[in-house]
């Protein structure tokens, strides 16, 4: 006989009929019919090789050999149940390393938090910003437990989606573009998945363009655009105030949406993700016409 061959269940029911002296009790105790309880005992007695109860017409009682069992199948459920809650039971998170986004950063991040704080007061945050390569190359290393970020719409990439959002072309209210010059393009140095989708938008109906402004950060890139310099694509939750969408009969390529992914959905953190993504999610969605994918 095999170990495995013996099922928790089998032992379970026979425990019942054990301590209650009768099928009919044992099958209310372990819910399920008195014929299922009784074909369990049948199915223990013939992988152990034994007979564990002697029946008559009106009594039910323990064998030798079960008695024996009856001491070892306790032992056994009582680690088994043991197990089984430690578990289910949430894992004690102490620390949690998060990884954001840099384009999360100035719409949702601070709001986000505070919430957040306000759910898990005992639980230490390290927070990590920045664009979304680096963070998933901190994540496969090992030094960020979770990662929210962007990337375009429709990449081969792990994590669950949570949220899209459309692309769009932004500039100053007052910025004209001019047909016969270039782009003027403000954007992020490489690598920047907003500045790929430009170029690559772009390069698709063959239109021509040039640095206006190279940023550092999403903050850089807003105050550039805003200033008058040059044009970008972001998301529209982006958009500020002295900024406008650029209407597509201006002529220029439709770009792509935008998804926010969460990476690092374990079992470990999923107790803490869950009211974290909700929070997100609810925040994003707040101020703009986007898709949910909860």
């Amino acid at each position: 006989m095999q170990s495995s061959d013996l099922e928790i269940d089998l032992l379970r029911a026979f425990i019942a009929v054990a301590e209650t002296g009768s099928f009919t009790a044992a099958a209310e105790v372990v819910a399920r019919s008195q014929s299922a309880v009784s074909q369990k005992i049948i199915r223990l007695e013939e992988i152990l090789g034994m007979r564990v109860f002697e029946r008559t017409s009106r009594t039910l009682t323990l064998t030798a050999e079960g008695e024996r069992l009856l001491v070892g199948a306790r032992k056994m459920m009582l680690h088994f149940d043991s197990f089984m809650r430690e578990m289910r039971a949430p894992v004690t998170v102490n620390t949690l390393r998060l990884g954001i986004s840099e384009n999360l950063v100035p719409t949702q991040l601070p709001r986000l938090l505070s919430r957040f704080s306000k759910l898990y007061p005992d639980l230490e945050l390290e927070l990590t910003t920045g664009l979304s390569n680096d963070l998933l190359a901190d994540h496969e290393a090992g030094r960020l437990d979770v990662v929210i970020s962007k990337r375009k719409m429709g990449a081969a990439q792990r994590g669950r989606i949570i949220w899209r959002e459309p692309l769009v072309w932004i500039a100053a209210k007052d910025y004209e573009i001019e047909a016969a010059r270039p782009l003027r393009l403000v954007m992020m140095r490489p690598p920047c998945a907003y500045r790929a989708i430009m170029v690559e938008a772009l390069a698709s109906v063959q239109r021509e363009w040039s640095s206006a402004c190279l940023a550092s950060n999403l903050g850089g890139v807003q105050a550039a655009v805003a200033a008058g310099l040059g044009i970008t694509a972001l998301g529209t939750s982006f958009l500020q105030e002295g900024m406008r969408i650029i209407e597509p009969s201006e002529k220029l390529p439709t770009l792509p949406s935008t998804e926010v992914a969460v990476i690092g959905d374990e079992p470990r953190t999923q107790h803490l993700l869950q009211p974290l993504v909700a929070l997100l999610t609810e925040g994003l969605m707040s101020g703009t016409s986007l898709t949910r994918t909860l």
